[in-house]
């Protein structure tokens, strides 16, 4: 179990703070509402109406013993900075900041932290490219040009085993786990010699050009 504090409760940080919560973790929630702090108060560990950006403040409310931090203040950019500034001050190991603009994101990394999100930049891109791409289902970014995505299994794949196929040496994908959507099962590492049907789709993982040309095929 992690102790995580959560700095700014609205959509995104309440969200965060209740998934940390209901996955057994400790959670620290600070927000300068009283309303939206009564609300997640029967969720997390702790909650607390105050300064979360005021060194005071998250040390009483124990945000120095956290093992992460995420700062959500909305479109307060001010806010933003003094709460890293505070909890780098606590030594707080992770800081995760929501940013809302690319100009908030490069301050945020010129501050040190752990990572920046993005929600509604992600999001769009995510759906940008699964409705470029037909047969890709899911989407997520891990770098600047590395992904995983589900895939439809292509028509000129149907009837084929992997082994035949042989992605990694032709495409420099690699099959994660393969998903039945008639049974629901979803076999991880799936077997080589098992003959892929228009039921089936593919976890694959590979830089975004060799996905993007796997999704092509047809």
């Amino acid at each position: 179990m992690k102790r995580f504090v959560i700095v700014g409760l609205g959509n995104f940080g309440f969200t965060v703070a209740v998934k940390l919560a209901e996955s057994g973790h400790d959670v620290i929630a600070v927000d300068p509402k009283g309303d939206v702090v009564d609300r997640i108060g029967e969720h997390v560990a702790r909650a607390a109406v105050g300064d979360g950006t005021d060194l005071d403040t998250l040390r009483r409310i124990g945000a120095g013993d956290a093992d992460a931090a995420i700062i959500s203040t909305g479109d307060n950019l001010t806010s933003s900075v003094l709460a890293v500034m505070a909890l780098h001050d606590l030594k707080v190991r992770e800081v995760y900041v929501k940013v809302i603009s690319a100009e908030h994101a490069r301050v945020a990394e010129r501050l040190g932290v752990t990572e920046t999100i993005f929600p509604e930049r992600d999001t769009a891109t995510d759906l940008a490219t699964r409705l470029n791409e037909a047969r890709l289902l899911k989407y997520v970014k891990l770098g600047p040009d590395f992904s995983v995505q589900e895939m439809g299994v292509p028509d000129a794949w149907v009837g084929h085993t992997l082994r035949e196929l042989k992605l990694r040496q032709t495409n420099d994908v690699t099959v994660v786990a393969l998903h039945d959507h008639l049974s629901g099962r979803i076999a991880p590492n799936p077997d080589p010699d098992y003959r892929l049907t228009h039921s089936d789709s593919l976890l694959v993982a590979g830089s975004d050009a060799a996905l993007a040309k796997a999704a092509k095929r047809r």
